[in-house]
C-alpha cells in the first residue's frame, strides 16, 4: 500500500499523514509549497507539488500510489466560489485522476449534516451542499470509497470513545481531528469500511469499540 494525501498540510490532513507513517505506510503528500510543508509534515512523507484545482498536475503527483485520502477543504473567506472550487471541483479532479491511475480505495473527509440544506454552515457559501455533491460524485465513480463525516473538529485529542453511525443519523457532537485521521487510515484495511458513509463523533460516556466493530455496525 502507498497512500496519497490531498490536503496534507491542513489540520486534519497532517494528522492523517502522521497516522499513516506511524503504521509504516509510505506517503505521498500533495503540497503547493514544499518549504512550508516540510516544516509541518513528518520527515518520512514524500512531498509532491500539485494542486487539486490543476487536474493536469494530479496524474503525475499520484505516481505509484495505491490509495488516496482527501482532507481538502475551503478556508473561510469572502470568495463565494471557494467551497464550490475546493470541495467540489477539487474533489472531482482527484476522483478523475484516481480512476485514471486505478486507485484501490478513495477516502474522503466530508462533514456531518451534508444532507441538511438549512444548516448554518451553508451560510459559508453552501459548503455542505458542495461537499454533498462531491460525495455523490465519488459514489458514482466506480471507485471503492469510504466517506467519513465527522462532527465539529477539535485540534486537541482526548480519551473519549468514537461513536460511528450510518449516513444522516448523527446531527451534533464533536471529535478530535486525530480520531478522524485514525478512522480514515483504519478504513483502508477494514473490509467493512468499503463503499460506506460513516458519521463519527466522540463521547466520554460511549463504550470503546475496535475499528472493525465500529465499521461493521454501519449499514
Amino acid at each position: 500500500m502507498k497512500a496519497f494525501v490531498a490536503g496534507a498540510t491542513g489540520e486534519t490532513g497532517r494528522r492523517i499523514v502522521q497516522e499513516l507513517i506511524a503504521r509504516n505506510i509510505p506517503v505521498r503528500a500533495l503540497v503547493r509549497d514544499t518549504e512550508t510543508a516540510r516544516a509541518i509534515l513528518p520527515p518520512g512523507a514524500e512531498l509532491v507539488v500539485g494542486d487539486v484545482l490543476k487536474p493536469e498536475s494530479l496524474t503525475a503527483a499520484l505516481g505509484d500510489s495505491t490509495v488516496l485520502l482527501c482532507a481538502t477543504g475551503a478556508k473561510p473567506s469572502f470568495n463565494p466560489t471557494g467551497p464550490y472550487k475546493v470541495d467540489f471541483e477539487g474533489t472531482k479532479n482527484l476522483v478523475d485522476a484516481a480512476k485514471t491511475k486505478g486507485i484501490g480505495h478513495f477516502v474522503f473527509v466530508s462533514s456531518l449534516c451534508t444532507s441538511q440544506l438549512f444548516h448554518p454552515l451553508n451560510l459559508f457559501w453552501l459548503i455542505l451542499v458542495w461537499k454533498k455533491q462531491a460525495e455523490e460524485y465519488i459514489q458514482k465513480s466506480g471507485l471503492t470509497y469510504t466517506i467519513v463525516r465527522p462532527g465539529g473538529l477539535k485540534n486537541e485529542d482526548n480519551t473519549d470513545a468514537i461513536v460511528m453511525q450510518s449516513a444522516d443519523t448523527l446531527f451534533d457532537g464533536s471529535i478530535p481531528r486525530q480520531k478522524v485521521a485514525q478512522v480514515c487510515v483504519e478504513s483502508l484495511s477494514e473490509l467493512a469500511a468499503r463503499n460506506k458513509i460513516v458519521e463519527i463523533v466522540a463521547k466520554s460516556e460511549a463504550t470503546s469499540k475496535s475499528f472493525g466493530e465500529l465499521f461493521a455496525n454501519v449499514a
